[in-house]
């Protein structure tokens, strides 16, 4: 019983690793997002090539959590709620090194775009950055709380970011067609707002890994229902 009572220590100290680190990985996607949208609006082109830099460092974080949800699950054999414990980082993970590569895209927008300012003051668009990160916030807090209603609000503000995106969109697009000079410029900010808006889905996402994580029950939740 003793040694049963050792491994079992040692395998919830293995779980409760992977969940910090997990959040550790989280810290740094929502600190990309921010130096993303603050490098493009100061213009601060290298402020935007240090966040494509740093996406590499997400990266390795995330195939490293990924290695090791395998090697748990291959050597230890977890069984039904420690297994949904191991599987919801796993993917939580990837969800979170695809947001990581959002800001990294919005780095390389910023690039791209060099040393002309943005066609119009930004303004929507980080009101939805600064949803999504919440809503980012949000999920992982729920996901640390094991609170499924939490999670649950977080799908219902997806509608919000939609709600921003299409906005701009139009805006954009309307910019677009009474000056056809403005289309380069416009699409830029297009490619922005729309890594912004796959942000928030994948905030979702998470969220829908959590209600899986507490209730065992996977299902895809439409935002408008919450």
């Amino acid at each position: 019983m003793k040694m049963k009572a050792t491994t079992r220590a040692s395998f919830d100290r293995h779980l409760q690793d992977l969940q910090d680190d997990l959040l550790v990985l989280a810290k740094l996607v929502e600190t990309a997002i921010s130096r993303s949208l603050q490098a493009l609006k100061d213009r601060d082109l290298e402020a935007s090539s240090q966040v494509v830099k740093d996406d590499d460092v997400i990266d390795k974080m995330r195939f490293e959590l990924e290695d090791r949800c395998i090697e748990l699950i291959a050597t230890q054999q977890p069984l039904a709620g420690d297994l949904r414990i191991v599987i919801t980082v796993l993917h939580i993970a990837v969800e979170l090194e695809r947001i990581g590569d959002y800001a990294e895209g919005i780095g390389k927008i910023s690039l791209m775009m060099g040393d002309q300012p943005p066609l119009k003051p930004l303004i929507d668009i980080p009101r939805m950055a600064d949803k999504a990160t919440v809503m980012l916030s949000d999920s992982l807090d729920a996901l640390v709380k094991r609170d499924s209603d939490m999670a649950l609000r977080v799908i219902g503000a997806d509608d919000e970011v939609d709600a921003l995106y299409d906005q701009v969109y139009r805006e954009l697009l309307l910019m677009m067609i009474q000056d056809p000079k403005a289309i380069e410029r416009a699409t830029y900010l297009l490619w922005t707002a729309h890594d912004i808006e796959r942000m928030a889905d994948r905030a979702t996402n998470i969220a829908e890994r959590v209600i899986y994580l507490v209730t065992g029950k996977m299902a895809e939740y439409k935002s408008s229902n919450y």
